[in-house]
């Protein structure tokens, strides 16, 4: 991760993507949610729907990159900025290079697939032709406990699921 300093309005996008997030989570897809900002205003924005669309690729970041590119017109992005509410990817780090976005902030650190520090850090190549600006943890409480409550939420409805299938519900 680079030493990018927070802005002021970081936490005001972040809690924008967080409500893109509870938009996921209503259809029972992981919620994650994201932001694409150019000149303090929010152009695009995107959750998670891979399960929904039967798409892969139909992360937060990709939907609302896709979103932004055809808002501009262009499939790169330079001066515009990400803000999602879970670490990229390597998937979504990818696509995000090669936007040529400015800066991508996150929230929760993913100690699973993270690529922004967690698991590979593919923003701090100094090979590569572009570099993009990384913040990670604001709102990092806020973005894990949501993500942890779906998680719960999730488990819980599938034991009870199971109890009633065994016929020990009542």
């Amino acid at each position: 991760m680079t030493d990018t300093p927070v802005r002021d309005a970081d936490a005001q996008f972040m809690r924008l993507a967080l409500a893109q997030a509870q938009h996921a989570w209503d259809l029972g897809e992981v919620p994650v949610g994201a932001v694409v900002v150019k000149d303090g205003e929010v152009i695009a924005v995107g959750y998670n729907q891979p399960i929904g669309k039967h798409d892969p690729t139909a992360h937060a970041e990709i939907t609302a990159l896709r979103a932004a590119s055809e808002k501009l017109g262009n499939y790169r992005l330079p001066g515009c900025e990400l803000y999602v509410t879970l670490e990229p990817c390597v998937m979504c780090s990818g696509a995000m290079l090669h936007a040529r976005l400015a800066r991508v902030v996150f929230g929760a650190a993913d100690p699973k697939t993270g690529a922004c520090g967690s698991i590979v850090n593919l923003f701090d190549q100094p090979a590569l032709n572009h570099q993009t600006a990384i913040v990670g943890g604001v709102m990092a409480d806020e973005c894990g406990d949501f993500l942890r409550a779906f998680f719960v939420a999730r488990r819980r409805a599938q034991a009870e699921a199971r109890k009633l299938a065994s016929g020990s519900g009542s």
